[in-house]
């Protein structure tokens, strides 16, 4: 039996600019993922939404999850 996991994280009330900046720091770690594991981020009204689906190793799927949250924080940090 193979474990499936979906996530979905919503970062809220974001101004368009923090938004776009955390877009475009993200999307070189959307590309070459590992094998049964993907990101999707969708940018609904002041939020982003990130949605996370592994199929098997769930400390992969946690350590991309952790991952891609820190680079979020960061670029956050850097904008306010």
């Amino acid at each position: 039996m193979s474990l499936e996991c979906r996530v979905q994280i919503f970062l809220n009330n974001l101004t368009s600019q923090k938004s776009d900046a955390i877009l475009k720091a993200l999307a070189p770690d959307n590309v070459d993922f590992p094998e049964n594991l993907s990101m999707q981020i969708e940018n609904i009204d002041n939020s982003l939404v990130f949605t996370f689906q592994g199929k098997g190793n769930i400390r992969t799927l946690i350590s991309t999850i952790d991952e891609v949250l820190e680079h979020a924080q960061i670029v956050l940090r850097v904008t306010s």
